[in-house]
């Protein structure tokens, strides 16, 4: 029987259109130490400034720094590291150097992620989205345990995606070595892995004061997730302006949602800005409300549901990303593929 208990929503004050300025209005962060991986671009970069707004001292690692500085620079109170989830000597590397800091780590937000490349692996041969989206952040987590276990209510959030919706993790074929490799398949696969992760870590993790959350920030076009999707840069970069600056994702989802109802249809798609995108996350990190409530999935800033295996809904999460004893299956597999052992 799958264990789903948990996936209650409650009543929280957000909903789909709440934005990261709302969810953070009077939230006050000083003194707090966060690591917000991805921090640079997109989602990561919105809640890396509105936590740096708050007071809280911000770490973003970087796959390439000279990329990131420029971004960077300008906020008052975060810092650069060097980082590429797809590499275990740098995840260890810039652990240990945030370890000998001596400083508590109160917030660790995973947020960096690869979407449908073309079939890459890292050293060890596990394929780039599996290895970046998931193994990556495991190994990190574990690194960076000591420094979570240090402050008091840490909280870690992973972000998984609708995409946890398509299908589950393949655990007799991970690394599509004997599969043909399906770049949809493989990053669903990677965001069931995220959600199933929080699962997981919330389990081991609660007895030192420390909840992980699994958010699915919303589709929010424009951002550097969708990098190794085809398609005309110039004009990819001008509809992302348009949705997001100009807002015209309103325009769009209220579209949508006159043509649902003209089909009398319970659903429909709807865009988010960079700020609504962020503002789960943020929820995830700061809110009250879930103080006590870890090893959830989370969407538009509440709990979500548990929608069955075979259901064709475009919102709540499945069965199998949220499923106790896959979650268990799931680390086992986290622990194998990174040569890592992750005993709390």
């Amino acid at each position: 029987m799958l264990q789903t208990s948990k996936q209650t929503p409650i009543n929280s004050p957000f909903n789909n259109r709440t934005t990261a300025e709302k969810v953070m209005k009077g939230v006050d962060l000083t003194g707090k130490t966060a690591i917000v991986t991805g921090g640079y671009s997109g989602i990561g970069l919105k809640v890396t400034e509105m936590l740096t707004n708050a007071g809280a001292h911000v770490i973003v690692p970087a796959r390439s720094v000279d990329k990131a500085m420029p971004v960077i620079d300008h906020l008052k109170n975060a810092e650069l590291g060097l980082l590429d989830l797809m590499d275990p000597d740098t995840i260890n590397k810039f652990a240990k150097g945030f370890l000998a800091s001596g400083r508590p780590l109160d917030l660790l937000i995973e947020s960096a992620g690869v979407m449908m490349p073309t079939l890459k692996r890292d050293r060890r041969g596990n394929e780039s989205q599996l290895s970046t989206n998931f193994l990556g952040h495991f190994q990190l987590t574990k690194a960076l345990y000591p420094a979570l276990k240090q402050a008091n209510h840490a909280r870690i959030i992973v972000m998984s995606s609708r995409a946890q919706s398509w299908n589950g993790v393949d655990f007799d074929d991970p690394n599509f070595n004997h599969r043909k490799y399906d770049a949809h398949t493989a990053y669903a696969q990677s965001k069931a892995a995220d959600a199933l992760f929080a699962v997981a870590l919330d389990k081991r993790a609660a007895k030192d004061d420390i909840h992980a959350f699994a958010v699915h920030p919303g589709i929010v076009p424009g951002t550097d997730l969708s990098r190794n999707v085809a398609g005309n840069e110039a004009l990819k970069k001008a509809s992302a302006f348009a949705l997001n600056q100009l807002e015209f994702t309103h325009m769009i989802n209220t579209g949508n949602s006159i043509k649902a109802k003209l089909a009398h249809e319970r659903e429909y798609d709807y865009f988010k800005t960079v700020s609504q995108g962020a503002a789960s996350t943020l929820w995830a990190a700061t809110s009250p409300q879930l103080a006590d409530l870890g090893g959830v999935f989370i969407e538009d800033c509440n709990i979500s549901h548990v929608e069955p295996a075979d259901s064709s809904s475009k919102f709540g999460v499945r069965p199998w990303a949220v499923d106790e004893k896959t979650a268990d299956r799931l680390w086992q597999l986290g622990e194998q593929l990174t040569g890592t052992k992750f005993t709390i």
